[in-house]
């Protein structure tokens, strides 16, 4: 009897262990971005990126920035994401947006800073397009995230009225992503 139960035991361990998935480090999803959550603190950061560099920005040309931008960059020196925390200077603080750099970082939909809007609208629901002075910023609820696309990508007569509301199907379809950030 106890060898049947110490084999049973061993098994559903064995089992329990093999079923476990291991994060991927590009995944991109509503709540993380790779092994980043929306519950990540400031402090857990070297938890996160154990192998990356951690840079720490307060203040560009002598202008203070509202909060303390964290930029994460790979050993080879390029720059991964940046993190902006809801609180400044509180190690405590979890994250209000990570933006994504890196072409690695992928959505459950493949969706990088290589796609295009065509593969943004194949995959989700849009919820907005904003009309910015250099930049359209597409929205998708689905996912917390908006999308940035260079105006350069529009048509001429897109780019500078910045009033111009701006509909998905004026948008080319092999319009790049420059960035994208999701938001917390």
């Amino acid at each position: 009897m106890q060898k049947t139960l110490i084999v049973l035991l061993s098994l559903i361990t064995l089992a329990s262990c093999s079923s476990e998935k291991k994060q991927d480090p590009f995944q991109i999803s509503k709540y993380n971005v790779g092994s980043l959550t929306d519950s990540t603190q400031v402090k857990d950061l070297a938890l996160a990126f154990p192998n990356d560099s951690i840079v720490t920005t307060t203040n560009i040309n002598g202008i203070d920035r509202q909060n303390t931008e964290i930029d994460i960059y790979d050993t080879s020196g390029k720059k991964l994401v940046e993190l902006t925390p809801k609180s400044r200077q509180d190690s405590t603080a979890t994250f209000k947006s990570v933006q994504i750099f890196d072409q690695r970082f992928k959505t459950k939909k493949g969706i990088s800073t290589l796609s295009t809007f065509k593969d943004i609208q194949d995959n989700y629901t849009i919820s907005s397009i904003n009309n910015l002075i250099r930049t359209v910023v597409i929205s998708v609820n689905e996912i917390n995230a908006s999308f940035t696309i260079d105006k350069d990508e529009l048509p001429a007569n897109l780019r500078f009225d910045m009033a111009l509301k701006i509909d998905a199907v004026q948008i080319p379809s092999d319009a790049k992503i420059k960035y994208f950030i999701v938001h917390w």
